[in-house]
């Protein structure tokens, strides 16, 4: 798939949530607590989430992640009858050192073995992303770690996507962009960036502009890692 070296792109530049770092993981180091009630804690959580960066952004009135993180929980408590102050905290605490997918560290080092820069692009604070990539292991094997903060909104806007060229100093086409939210993938293709979608969970494509140029189910099947 990968073609010749100069097929290679300069840069692969990865979402973290989701992508990177299993967002499940928060609300699955409480399986006692929750009980029956964690898979749709997390999805609730998650999906209000996204829901509020989107409405945020729309309406110009930005709060950073952590902010919109936590009152997606809130919600999310409430929404299952759940409303437990301890636990609540417990659960904001765990996103910050959510779990690394198992394949990240070593796609990480192969890319590095074949010279290519790496770098997030997050809706995440730069504070968030910073606690997530020490506490697991993985800052020294990026060369740039991106958030929204820069830009002032949230994905899809252009001008998140716009940071990772600006930052990293090369064209969109020469940056392949991996995400496991479809939503982001087809975004990122639509301003120009060669896209991998990362489809964990075996979503539907999206009616979106745009279109990845590769789809696979874990980031060990990414195509630059071909010969690595």
């Amino acid at each position: 798939m990968t073609g010749t070296k100069s097929d290679l792109p300069q840069a692969c530049v990865f979402d973290a949530y989701g992508t990177l770092f299993d967002t499940a993981s928060a609300a699955a180091r409480f399986s006692r607590e929750l009980g029956a009630r964690r898979e749709a804690l997390q999805t609730t959580w998650r999906h209000k989430q996204l829901q509020y960066t989107w409405l945020r952004t729309v309406q110009g009135r930005h709060a950073d992640f952590l902010q919109v993180t936590a009152d997606a929980l809130d919600y999310a408590l409430e929404t299952l009858g759940l409303q437990n102050g301890a636990l609540r905290d417990k659960l904001l605490d765990a996103y910050r050192t959510l779990d690394l997918f198992p394949e990240v560290r070593a796609v990480l080092e192969g890319l590095g073995r074949r010279g290519m820069r790496t770098a997030i692009l997050s809706n995440g604070t730069p504070k968030m992303l910073g606690e997530l990539c020490d506490a697991s292991g993985i800052s020294g094997l990026l060369d740039a770690v991106l958030s929204v903060e820069d830009a002032g909104v949230y994905k899809p806007h252009p001008k998140v996507y716009q940071l990772a060229v600006d930052r990293l100093g090369v064209p969109p086409h020469a940056i392949s962009f991996q995400s496991s939210n479809g939503w982001d993938a087809w975004a990122a293709s639509a301003f120009g960036m060669r896209v991998v979608w990362c489809n964990r969970t075996g979503e539907r494509p999206e009616h979106l502009p745009g279109r990845p140029d590769y789809e696979v189910k874990s980031l060990a099947e990414l195509p630059w890692l071909e010969g690595a």
